[in-house]
């Protein structure tokens, strides 16, 4: 009899040890998803920060280089199509976010060509809103960069975690996929030529 209580003692600690490993496990998990999830927002944050400056930048321009308006027009046209693509934080997956990534890509192309007006107009240089408007945007493209990087250290992490034995068995179990990530642009790793 003794014996028996000693194997149910045995059998009872041992399940108690599987659960709380399994629900620490479940429960890392869990944890790394959501903050997969908040790093995405912050990077949504950051871009819809600069859709939201795009249209001050724009009408700021505007009166000074009317006869610029096929620029004008590919910035707003830009802007746009980069506001209508969402990637839902759930599904992060490389196809979703190499679409948004690509949607803002034309958008910061747009914006390039925006900028580069200015040489044609120096009493636009000088004005105070467009000076204004022109560091809030190197700010905030600053801040993508750097959410960019904090989402893939997030990203990786979590996938990392996901993907270890014995961790990978919970996460099959409960449908934890990995995240995608944000990757370089094709052609990136090429230097641009700077001509004067």
């Amino acid at each position: 009899m003794k014996k028996t209580w000693t194997i149910i003692g045995i059998i009872a600690l041992v399940a108690v040890i599987v659960f709380v490993w399994f629900k620490n496990v479940y429960n890392g998990m869990v944890a790394g998803e959501e903050s997969v999830s908040a790093a995405w927002a912050q990077v949504e944050n950051v871009y819809q920060r600069r859709a939201d400056l795009i249209p001050n930048l724009v009408a700021t321009v505007k009166g000074y280089a009317a006869h610029e308006a096929s620029t004008l027009e590919s910035v707003v046209s830009a802007r746009a199509k980069a506001t209508q693509i969402t990637v839902d934080a759930d599904d992060l997956s490389p196809e979703d976010i190499a679409k948004f990534n690509q949607a803002q890509g034309e958008l910061s192309a747009a914006l390039g060509k925006l900028l580069s007006i200015t040489e044609n107009y120096p009493d636009l240089k000088a004005n105070e809103n467009f000076r204004d408007l022109q560091a809030q945007l190197e700010g905030t493209e600053n801040r993508i960069a750097t959410e960019r990087m904090k989402f893939n250290d997030t990203a990786r992490e979590y996938n990392t975690n996901i993907r270890k034995f014995p961790n990978n068995i919970v996460a099959s179990l409960f449908d934890f996929e990995p995240k995608g990530y944000f990757e370089a642009k094709e052609g990136a790793d090429v230097a641009p030529v700077v001509e004067f």
